[in-house]
Formats: structure tokens, sequence, C-alpha cells
């Protein structure tokens, strides 16, 4: 082939990808995608970093559970404020629709404070689950979901979900909504810390000495819908708190990810302890105020990571393991960091 023929052969190809390309932004331009997006955000995230414990507590206890077993692992589920250096008061972990007195409450698939235990699948009704209208010319979907330890759910920017125990015993709720499609679920997710502002709890089997009293736990989130869907690596998750740090330096803010690359693993037994206790740091981001909301653009979220039953930590959890059927093909997903992120919103837009 000699240069003239090659030039023009590669002006033809360029006119004929230029000619392919205007198409396709034509097409996409005029294609129905659903509700039209707000702006994303590229602005630089902006950290709040906190040192210690939340000095002042305003709510000692949100869990309803009675103290009835001897063998039930019932912790509290405080919330308390902290002042970040910029001053900017805190609320730890999160602000709730729990703590507001929101609902509806979750329904329960299994729950030991409410005594409601199936021994399997089989033994699981939802003739008496409640149906939250979104779109009153929906369809009906069906939901099931284990989170660790706090979830609320919200369709369309509708509540339809408070998890009704906010720390442990570890339950698992049904849910029924009717809306039309496309549609988006948002999930505020809180690993509950009992060490308020450190991102640890205390853990009720010592590992050693001094992980017993601060010993940094994980979250995690999976639920399966009768439409098919369920959590996986499609989803968004973002993270807005994240402890314990030894040092604020150790998130790396790279575009609208927050993460921790340079502590070890992500998952227990990998994930590194800090010696720091009550002098751990934390660094926080503001939660956008339409983070539920179907116009809300979570384009330059990062995708949610997958884990595995053992690396959750619940291949014992009857809350779970006794529905196997119920959650099908779902996965477990959090943030990058299932030990360090504490307070994570998930977001599913289903078309």
């Amino acid at each position: 082939m000699n240069g003239n023929t090659g030039r023009a052969l590669a002006r033809a190809r360029s006119i004929t990808f230029a000619l392919a390309a205007t198409a396709a932004l034509a097409a996409c331009q005029t294609a129905p995608v659903g509700p039209e997006l707000d702006a994303a955000d590229t602005s630089a995230p902006r950290r709040m970093v906190t040192q210690g414990r939340a000095t002042k507590v305003i709510v000692p206890n949100l869990t309803k559970c009675a103290f009835t077993h001897p063998k039930m692992n019932v912790r509290v589920a405080a919330v308390g404020e902290i002042t970040a250096t910029d001053g900017t008061v805190i609320t730890m972990p999160a602000v709730t629709a729990l703590q507001k007195g929101l609902g509806p409450s979750s329904h329960d698939l299994y729950n030991e404070c409410n005594q409601v235990t199936p021994k399997n699948s089989a033994e699981v009704s939802t003739a008496n689950v409640p149906v939250i209208d979104v779109d009153a010319d929906g369809e009906v979907i069906t939901g099931y979901i284990v989170a660790d330890n706090y979830y609320e759910m919200y369709v369309n920017g509708k509540l339809v979900s408070v998890d009704n125990t906010p720390y442990t015993p570890f339950n698992s709720s049904i849910v029924k909504f009717r809306v039309k499609r496309p549609y988006t679920m948002a999930f505020l997710l809180i690993d509950w810390d009992e060490h308020l502002g450190l991102g640890m709890e205390v853990f009720p089997v010592p590992v050693t000495a001094n992980t017993s009293k601060f010993y940094p736990g994980d979250g995690g989130l999976i639920a399966r819908f009768s439409d098919g869907t369920v959590t996986d690596g499609s989803w968004k998750a973002q993270t807005f708190y994240i402890a314990p740090l030894m040092d604020p330096k150790e998130v790396v803010e790279r575009g609208n990810v927050h993460d921790t690359p340079n502590l070890g693993g992500r998952v227990h037994p990998y994930a590194r302890r800090p010696a720091c206790e009550d002098k751990c740091y934390a660094v926080h981001y503001p939660i956008p105020a339409n983070w539920q909301s179907p116009r809300f653009n979570d384009t330059n979220w990062p995708r949610a990571w997958e884990f595995t039953d053992q690396e959750i930590g619940v291949t014992n959890l009857p809350a779970y393991t006794r529905y196997p059927e119920l959650f099908g093909d779902a996965r477990w997903i959090w943030s990058q960091n299932l030990v360090l992120d504490n307070v994570v919103i998930a977001r599913k837009t289903v078309r």
C-alpha cells in the first residue's frame, strides 16, 4: 500500500468514525433514560477530622430489645456528638431516621428481640408485610434484607423501611413496595460503634487483651428483590466516616473515592488494628442533602465491593444462613474497606 492510498483510507475511517459518533451522541440525547439527573459534583471532597471519642451522648440507647435471654448478644446503640478540628459538630455514628422516630419500621424476617425466628425459608410468610406505595399503579416488589448493623431504605426518595434493631442481636427484614420502573433504591448503612467517634466496638469474645475492648468491627449489606434485583458490584457505594486511624493522612482521596490503600487488608483478619485506642483519629465527609433522590447524580461514586460470607463473618448467623433460597445469588456489598468504613450510602437505579 503506497502513502497516498494509506492517507486516503485513514481520512475515510476518520469521517466514518465521526459520523458514527455524532449519530450515537444524538441517540443518547434523544433516548429516554428516566429522570434527569442533577449535575455531578466534581469538586474536591471536604474532609473533617476528629480525634478521640465523642464526649457528648445525646441518646443513651436506640435499641429497644429487652435483655431477656442470657445468650442474646444485645449491645448498646448510643448516639453522640463530636467536634471536628474545623469546628463542625458531627453526630456519631450518623443522623438516622430511627433516631428521628421516622418509619415505617422494618418487618422481621428473623429477630430474636421480637421472638420471630422461622426455622427455614418454608416457614417464612410475607402475607402480613405492609406494602409501601411509591407509585400507586406500580409493581409490588418484595425484598429480603440483612444489614450489619443498621440500614434505612429509600425508593425514589421515599422512606420504605427503617431497621428496628440498630446494632445487635443481628436481625433480617422483609420489605414490600409498589413502584414503576425506572426506580432508584438508596440505603444508609451504619456499622455501629460502641466507642462513639473511634469506629470501634467491644468485641464479645476476647481475641487479645486489647482487641476485646477496642475492636474495629465491620459492616455489610445483602438484599434480594422479587423483580430480580440483587446487591452486587453494579451498585454504587460511598463512605462518609472512616476510623480508626493512626493518622488522618492514611485516608487518600482520588477524585470522589475515599480510600485507605496503604493499611494492609480490607477485611479481617488482615486489616490493621491500630494501637491508638482513645487517641485514634477519624475522617468524615458531609452526607449530601439529596442522596435519597433518584435525581441525585452518583456518577462519580465508586462501585460497591463484593464480599464473601466468610469475609463478612456470617457463616453462623441464623438471620441469614437459615434462608439461602431467599437471598439466592445476591452478594454482600460495602465500600472499599469493610473494616474502616463505618457509614456508607449504597445506591442502585433499576431499569
